[in-house]
């Protein structure tokens, strides 16, 4: 298995990556939302179109 950061061939100790600094950059990447999954707004829905159970905003 190779590193996902740098391509290079992963550690043991430090699976899956190589090194602890690829397993920072990617814990970095992360905590700055660089792996973020992209949603889409629920804002254009119509509630009526819901259904009676679901949940109500209040304007």
């Amino acid at each position: 298995m190779s590193c996902p950061i740098c391509k290079k061939p992963s550690d043991k100790a430090y699976r899956p990556f190589c090194s602890r600094r690829c397993a920072d950059v990617d814990l970095g990447r992360w905590l700055t939302g660089g792996y973020a999954i992209p949603a889409v707004s629920d804002e254009d829905e119509d509630p009526e179109d819901q259904g009676p159970d679901a949940p109500r905003r209040l304007n």
